[in-house]
């Protein structure tokens, strides 16, 4: 008989990869407008933003292989299943941000000091337009599949997405700045472009922290209440999760009464299992303790 869960994950990592290739595709065309124009005009601003949006293509492909990766069934070797290589994903396109951070700030640092003005036509504002509208889509569409298949690497690759959006508008800012005679704000926006990355890279860290750092990831009172509403159990405690919202690992001590045979202890902690599972489909496994229900005994 299959697994309906495993199915299920199945299923969802088939859609967060079709996403991701959607989403690559779209980055790579947005990445090489900005570069290529960025050369040829001289502004470093657009430059900058196209090493921003080629990151995003790289991380991508990081993404797609940790995809690959986190959906291999669990085995002898990782009982506990692959799920975290999508986490490790996630933590390399954090890496990818800090290696673009660098670049941008170098050059943006050499444009201050050098000084130079960059070339600005309506084709600079056409270009970094039509990009602004492609990166808009990209994150109103992976953000939407993210919530939808509760990918935190989606979510992590929407993010870094969004950067694009707010660094792609301060560049035009920019560039009419320089239109109007204001060359420096080309090196200038290159720093907020700097800012941007450093935003997004802060936040993906710290989602990635809390996943490998084992935070909390459910609140213990809803776990405790459905547990208790199962006729027998008379208290829990010792409530722990850890994981991902789509894949969460729990265990929890369970109070009965001392004089319960173990088969009838044994059926009922798989009642409580199988409850929670029900109530709550993120759960990945549940592990429960049996424990007598003693005099002086509270939660």
């Amino acid at each position: 008989m299959s697994d309906p869960r495993q199915e299920s994950a199945s299923q969802r990592y088939a859609e967060v990869t079709s996403v991701l290739w959607q989403v690559l595709v779209l980055n790579l065309v947005v990445a090489t407008a900005k570069i290529a124009f960025g050369w040829w005009s001289g502004a470093v601003s657009i430059l900058s933003d196209g090493f921003h949006s080629l990151t995003d293509s790289a991380s991508n492909v990081v993404a797609i292989v940790g995809i690959h990766l986190a959906r291999q069934p669990a085995d002898a070797a990782h009982p506990y299943g692959h799920r975290k290589f999508e986490t490790l994903a996630s933590a390399a396109i954090f890496v990818f941000l800090l290696l673009v951070l660098v670049e941008v700030l170098r050059t943006a640092v050499a444009r201050l000091w050098a000084g130079g003005t960059p070339e600005v036509s309506a084709v600079s504002f056409v270009v970094m337009g039509g990009t602004l509208a492609v990166n808009l889509a990209v994150v109103w569409y992976e953000s939407r599949a993210a919530r939808r298949l509760n990918s935190e690497l989606l979510l992590a690759d929407a993010t870094h997405t969004r950067s694009d959006v707010f660094t792609s508008l301060t560049v035009i800012a920019a560039l009419a700045g320089v239109a109007w005679g204001w060359p420096v704000l080309d090196g200038l926006a290159a720093l907020v472009v700097a800012g941007f990355i450093g935003r997004a890279g802060f936040a993906i860290a710290r989602s990635v922290a809390d996943i490998l750092a084992d935070r909390i990831v459910m609140d213990d009172d809803q776990l405790r209440r459905v547990a208790l509403e199962v006729p027998g159990v008379l208290g829990c405690h010792h409530i722990r999760t850890r994981g991902t919202p789509d894949h969460i690992f729990l265990d929890m001590h369970i109070w009965m009464r001392p004089d319960l045979s173990l088969f009838d202890a044994h059926q009922l902690s798989h009642v409580v299992k199988d409850r929670l599972m029900d109530q709550f489909p993120g759960l990945h496994d549940v592990i429960i303790h049996i424990e007598p229900m003693r005099p002086g005994d509270s939660e």
